[in-house]
C-alpha cells in the first residue's frame, strides 16, 4: 500500500459482522485503513464511495480445507452411501487417472465456486501425484493467480500404498525422497511471507493411514526449518482410531504427538474423534481444526466439538472440504450447515450465527497462521464479501446477519480480494461461466471413460 493511494468508503452497509464498523470501512490501496461508527463519516473525505446500504459486510470468507480436484468426481455413483474407507476406495482408481489440464479446470472451477460465495481464502489439500500429474501445485498457482484469489495450497503426499499395509493404490504413492524434494522445490519457488501474501505453502502428508511415520517426522523438520505450516487428516472416523490403534499401537493424537505434529503450526482436517483429554491438549497446543460440517454428514463420520476444542484455546475454521464428499464448493452454504449441525451438540444459545461467521473469518485465518485476513480491523487486508438480501429466501427477515445462514445465503453480490473486485454484480470477473461449465463437465467425463 502507498499513501497516495486512493481512498474507497465502503458506506454504511446494511449490517456489518464488525459492531465497530456499522458505518462502513474505509480502504486504501490492498488495506483497510479505518472503520466508521454508525452514522459516522470518514476522518478524511475518502476519494471514491461504495453505497453499501443494499449489502450485508463480512469479512472475506477463509476457507480451511478442500480437495479441488475432486469437483470432478461429484455424485460418483460407486462412491454413494459409503463411509470414509470404502468411499476412498472406490474412487482411488478413477483419481490415479488425473492429468494436469483435468487438475487445472477441476481448481479453476472450485476456486469460482468458492469466490462466488465470498470465500476470499481458498485452500487446497492435494495429495494425488502420478506419472500425468507431477507438477499439481504448480498448476493451481497459475489458476489462483489468473483469478486473483489468495491461496493456501499445501503440498499433499501418500506414501503409504496397499503393498506396505495403507490403503491408497501403489499408483498413487511416491517415495520419500521425491516428496520432500518437491515440497523443498515449492516452497523455495512460490511460498509468500508476511501481510497480503498471496500465495502460502504447506507441507500435508494425508493421512495415518496412506502415509508413513518416517514421512510425517521428514515433512514436520522440513516445516520446521523453513518456515512454513502443516496440514492433515487426523480423528474423521473411528475406523482411523482402529488403524492407528493396529499399526501404530496408539490413538491418532498420540501418534501426532509422537511424530512432533501436536503445536501450533498445525491444523487438522475434521477433529471428530477426540475424547476431553485429547481436546485439552490440542487446545494448549494451539492446533488448529478445519471444521467440515457437509463432508462430516455425507460419509456419516460424525460431529466435530467444536465449541469444546475452542474454550481449549485450539482455533476452528470452517471448511468446504472436497467436492466428493460435500458435493460443493461453497462456503456461505457451508456456514449453514455448521450452524444448523452444531445445534445437534450444543444448545442453541450457545452456538449462533455469530459463532458459525467468526469460524468461517477470524478462527480460519488463525488456522491458516494469518492475522492480516479474517477481520475488518485497520491494517487488515481489504478481502470483503458483500451479500444482499434481494431474494424471495430472505423475504421477511428482521436479523440480516441471521438471515444469511438461517435463510440460506449462497452467492455473494461483490467480493473483494486485496483491494480489488473479484465478484461484482453475482458474477466473477474476467470468468465464462458456461465455458468454465463445459469444459469441466468434458473433463469430468474424459476422467470417468479413462477406468
Amino acid at each position: 500500500m502507498t499513501d497516495n493511494a486512493d481512498t474507497l468508503w465502503i458506506r454504511h452497509p446494511l449490517a456489518c459482522a464488525d459492531p465497530d464498523a456499522a458505518g462502513g470501512i474505509v480502504i486504501q490501496g490492498n488495506r483497510i485503513i479505518e472503520r466508521i461508527p454508525a452514522g459516522g463519516q470518514p476522518t478524511r473525505p475518502a476519494d471514491h464511495v461504495f453505497d453499501a446500504s443494499r449489502h450485508v459486510l463480512l469479512p472475506g470468507l477463509v476457507n480451511t480445507h478442500h480437495h479441488f480436484y475432486q469437483t470432478l468426481t461429484r455424485a460418483y455413483s460407486p462412491a454413494l452411501n459409503k463411509a470414509l474407507f470404502p468411499w476412498l476406495t472406490s474412487l482411488y482408481d478413477v483419481w490415479a487417472n488425473l492429468d494436469e489440464t483435468q487438475l487445472a479446470i477441476a481448481s479453476e472451477l472450485a476456486m469460482v465456486e468458492l469466490l462466488m460465495s465470498g470465500c476470499t481464502t481458498v485452500a487446497d489439500h492435494h495429495y494425488i501425484f502420478s506419472g500425468a500429474l507431477r507438477h499439481a501445485i504448480d498448476v493451481q498457482v497459475d489458476t489462483a493467480r489468473r483469478l486473483g484469489v489468495r491461496a493456501s495450497l499445501t503440498r499433499g503426499s501418500m506414501s503409504l500404498g496397499r503393498d506396505e499395509g495403507g490403503l491408497p493404490p501403489q499408483a498413487v504413492v511416491q517415495d520419500e525422497t521425491t516428496i520432500l524434494d518437491d515440497s523443498r522445490r515449492l516452497i523455495e519457488q512460490y511460498h509468500e511471507r508476511g501481510d497480503n501474501a498471496m500465495i502460502t505453502i504447506a507441507l500435508a502428508p494425508c493421512s495415518p493411514f496412506s502415509v508413513s511415520r518416517e514421512l510425517m517426522r521428514e515433512s514436520s523438520r522440513l516445516a520446521r526449518d523453513l518456515g512454513v505450516r502443516l496440514h492433515t487428516h487426523l480423528a474423521e472416523t473411528a475406523d482411523e482410531t482402529d488403524f492407528c490403534l493396529r499399526q501404530y499401537g496408539m490413538r491418532p493424537l498420540d501418534y501426532l504427538e509422537d511424530i512432533g505434529w501436536l503445536d501450533d503450526r498445525t491444523w487438522l482436517a475434521h477433529g471428530i474423534h477426540f475424547n476431553k483429554d485429547e481436546v485439552q491438549r490440542l487446545g494448549r497446543a494451539g492446533t488448529g481444526i478445519a471444521h467440515c460440517p457437509s463432508s462430516n454428514m455425507v460419509l456419516g463420520s460424525g460431529m466435530c466439538r467444536t465449541l469444546d476444542l475452542e474454550a481449549a484455546g485450539a482455533p476452528v475454521g470452517l471448511a468446504v472440504d472436497g467436492s466428493s464428499s460435500n458435493d460443493h464448493s461453497n462456503l456461505a452454504e457451508e456456514m449453514r450447515q455448521g450452524l444448523l449441525l452444531g445445534r445437534l451438540r450444543y444448545e442453541p444459545g450457545e452456538i449462533t450465527h455469530d459463532t458459525v461467521i467468526r469460524w468461517a473469518t477470524q478462527g480460519s485465518a488463525r488456522c491458516l497462521g494469518r492475522s492480516d485476513i479474517g477481520g475488518l480491523h485497520p491494517g487488515q487486508q481489504a478481502d470483503l464479501a458483500l451479500f444482499t438480501l434481494d431474494e424471495l429466501r430472505f423475504s421477511g427477515a428482521e436479523n440480516p446477519l441471521a438471515a444469511l445462514l438461517l435463510c440460506g445465503a449462497h452467492r455473494a453480490d461483490r467480493v473483494m480480494v486485496s483491494g480489488d473486485w473479484r465478484v461484482v454484480d453475482g458474477l466473477p470477473c474476467d470468468v465464462d461461466l458456461d465455458d468454465l461449465r463445459s469444459r469441466h463437465d468434458q473433463a469430468a467425463r474424459r476422467l470417468r471413460q479413462q477406468l
